[in-house]
């Protein structure tokens, strides 16, 4: 069965995103749909037409709560071993101080120690010279590009996560969903302490009788609320997870008063695309592709297709 209906949803996804107002607006055509075109209320009564409906509802409400309980251990075991790995790192670091700590400040060194000592200097000064000159070539590549691109002068270069690091938080993410790092500004808070609100459009996370709150804007795209979750971790750190509407583009802002991130310089990861079936992969490549046609101002598939339809 599963097969059966995923087999639609290359074109459930074509339709939902033609639907500026997300699920509402999406459910609002599938049930006039069924008012118009078939006899889901009048067949078999609104009575059976109502059980039917809760029966579905109910259905994959189950699956929806198993899908987020298995986002949320999945984070929360991602973030247990960067715990770990930082905690084995500061550990070898107090190790390696106490170490240092006792050995002598002052000894003599032979004339082998002093001339390798030496020869370590020499190459310590030729690796910054190196890097000055690597320094100095990066910064008249940056230059040199936004000498090529005017527009994208001012945008920010995404971070690792394809995101951006702000101030007050750091953001990342991928075609389908984005994740927001929010640190507390003071340590041993619980969730019954913050105020976090996920809207389809907007987002507010602060600390309660505290102004002004960490988070309060519109939101640059729409979300779905319903698979957007947030967590608090350790007492110092707000983990939001929101579920994109629209999963073939790529947001410049997480909300509409921060920095314009340069979306040319994201590097998507090829392994999110392999994840996809078939025909879902195929819609999202081709989005791709138009978009950096676009970019290079020259014509998108569809605009190809017509030229050749007009040789």
């Amino acid at each position: 069965m599963a097969d059966k209906t995923e087999a639609f949803d290359g074109i459930l996804l074509s339709i939902a995103t033609q639907h500026e107002g997300g699920v509402q607006d999406l459910l609002d055509t599938i049930f006039s749909f069924l008012c118009r075109k078939t006899d889901f209320y009048t067949g078999a009564g609104i009575q059976a037409a109502e059980k039917l409906l809760m029966e579905k509802f109910n259905k994959y409400r189950a699956k929806a709560d198993q899908e987020t309980a298995k986002k949320r251990a999945e984070v929360e075991e991602r973030e247990r071993k960067i715990k770990e790995r930082r905690e084995k790192e500061q550990k070898q670091l107090e190790e390696q101080e106490k170490r240092e700590a006792l050995e002598p400040k002052i000894k003599e060194l032979t004339d082998e120690e002093a001339a390798e000592m030496m020869q370590q200097q020499k190459q310590k000064e030729s690796s910054k010279t190196v890097a000055k000159a690597a320094t100095k070539d990066v910064d008249t590549a940056k230059k040199d590009e936004e000498e090529e691109d005017p527009q994208d002068a001012g945008k920010v270069k995404p971070n690792a996560g394809n995101g951006c690091d702000l101030p007050n938080y750091r953001w990342t993410q991928t075609l389908s969903d984005i994740e927001v790092r929010i640190p507390l500004p003071k340590a041993g808070l619980r969730s019954r302490d913050l105020t976090v609100d996920i809207q389809k459009n907007h987002l507010k996370v602060a600390v309660k009788n505290q102004l002004p709150a960490i988070i309060d804007d519109r939101l640059l795209h729409d979300v779905k609320m319903e698979e957007s979750t947030w967590l608090l971790e350790d007492k110092q750190t707000v983990l939001i997870t929101l579920e994109k509407v629209n999963k073939m583009e790529w947001w410049s802002r997480l909300v509409v008063s921060d920095p314009e991130i340069n979306t040319k310089k994201i590097n998507p990861e090829p392994s999110k695309l392999s994840d996809l079936d078939g025909e879902t992969r195929g819609l999202v490549e081709k989005m791709m592709y138009d978009q950096r046609q676009k970019e290079m101002g020259l014509p998108t598939s569809e605009e190809q297709k017509k030229q050749d339809m007009m040789k």
